[in-house]
């Protein structure tokens, strides 16, 4: 199976939760839950880690990162299928949002919060 767009992708999740009648369990409330266990588990790899030995995994954790980054992002897939978000349209009104809080003349090197700007 060769997935090349969000669109596909999302119809892909859709169906594989509908073979495991997975619907029943696949609200908003147990999606958002799984979504930040998943998270949580995508930083787990990291606890400890200097900013270098982040930035340079071994194969084997670079692997496990990588899994955990599909699950989240099924997941986040999945919450959008049920609440019936376009996920692209989402993040592009958001980075409007974004580039309005944080204006490159003020934000540039800068980690500060856009109210601290």
């Amino acid at each position: 199976m060769s997935i090349a767009t969000l669109e596909q992708l999302a119809k892909v999740v859709r169906e594989f939760g509908r073979e495991r009648d997975w619907q029943l369990y696949h609200t908003p409330k147990n999606l958002a839950a799984a979504l930040i266990v998943e998270a949580a588990e995508l930083l787990e790899p990291f606890q400890w880690l200097t900013p270098e030995e982040s930035l340079n995994l071994p194969p084997q954790k670079r692997e496990a990162v990588r899994q955990e980054m599909a699950d989240v992002l099924i997941y986040l897939v999945s919450l959008a299928n049920c609440l019936e978000v376009d996920l692209l349209q989402a993040a592009q009104d958001k980075l409007v949002i974004n580039a309005a809080k944080y204006p490159v003349e003020k934000a540039r090197g800068s980690c500060a919060k856009s109210h601290e700007l």
